[in-house]
């Protein structure tokens, strides 16, 4: 018998299939399954919270959608799709819807726009700028309450700021509130100062966020200060663009604290937008059915307005 042979035991026991960290297959499955219900354990409080405060909500409005209530908001009788055939049918939504658009048209770019001013405005490291950035941020720590009592008192007919300035120049006073030709325009006013301090720090972020090298580079091409901001720091700046958009519009479809403190839906219907019309249908009428029903289309729309911006323009959205 050769030596190899003589090294080599006579036999082989078989070994013991183990995985990883030395446990058995057994062992592995029920380590995933403790894992598992220990997330969903963490996860408890948050599905509970959503589950009475979002889902049981949603569902009670699909169900009182279909239903007449009466002035304590019990169901009185089945209506099947009534109230949103009502809906549909009413002038007063598609003209709620009217100013809806028209107001989200004046806020929305306004505020993105003048946001990303100020933000590359404020964006170098100058002696002073982080005051500006203090102040520029500031509207973002006052309620829409807060916020609209300060923006009724600048619009008072008699002794509002904004009418002395104008009598200083030589103008005449304007009723920002109480004139139909004026009153969604100075609402949209006050919203774009109240959106400006979060829609100026979430821009100023995505800035803070592009390396100074690509800065330095576009300085040796020879490139100036606008050219380098429009065809370098706009798209890499498209992400953040992009998602304070479907934020800011999203949020101009829900606005209703400043509109109901400036100016309660008037003159003449002229502020009412589709949630302040929801809460007079809902709360003012007692037609909970009704505004059941407007607030599903309201829900609808917003979604499709987010699908279509999500399909059609992130296209232009270049991510890093």
């Amino acid at each position: 018998m050769s030596t190899l042979d003589q090294d080599l035991p006579f036999t082989t026991a078989p070994k013991k299939i183990t995985t990883r960290a030395g446990l058995p297959p057994r062992s592995i499955f029920f380590s995933k399954w403790a894992e598992t219900l220990l997330g969903y354990v963490f996860l408890f409080p948050s599905l509970l919270l959503f589950g009475i405060f979002l889902f049981y909500p949603l569902i009670q409005t699909f169900y009182l959608s279909m239903h007449e209530t009466d002035p304590r908001g019990r169901v009185a009788s089945f209506v099947g799709f009534d109230n949103f055939t009502a809906i549909f049918t009413s002038e007063k939504f598609y003209k709620s819807l009217e100013v809806t658009g028209l107001f989200t048209i004046l806020t929305v770019p306004t505020s993105i726009a003048l946001a990303l001013l100020l933000a590359a405005l404020t964006h170098n490291q100058l002696k002073g700028m982080r005051f500006f950035q203090f102040i520029f941020s500031l509207p973002v720590v006052l309620s829409v309450g807060t916020s609209s009592v300060i923006w009724m008192m600048l619009f008072h007919p008699s002794v509002g700021m904004l009418n002395y300035l104008l009598q200083l120049v030589g103008l005449e006073p304007v009723a920002w509130l109480t004139d139909p030709r004026w009153a969604l325009l100075s609402v949209s006013m006050m919203t774009v100062w109240m959106n400006l301090g979060f829609n100026y720090i979430v821009l100023f972020s995505g800035l803070q966020g592009i390396p100074d090298e690509i800065y330095d580079s576009a300085k040796i091409d020879g490139a100036g200060p606008f050219r380098t901001f429009v065809q370098i720091i706009l798209p890499l700046l498209s992400p953040t663009v992009f998602f304070v958009t479907i934020v800011s519009i999203i949020g101009a479809f829900q606005s209703f604290g400043q509109i109901h403190i400036l100016t309660k839906g008037g003159p003449i219907n002229s502020t009412d937008v589709l949630v302040y019309n929801l809460y007079q249908d809902a709360f003012i009428n007692f037609r909970f059915g009704t505004g059941s029903a407007q607030a599903l289309v309201l829900f609808t729309i917003i979604l499709i307005f987010t699908f279509v911006q999500f399909k059609v323009f992130e296209r232009n959205v270049h991510y890093q």
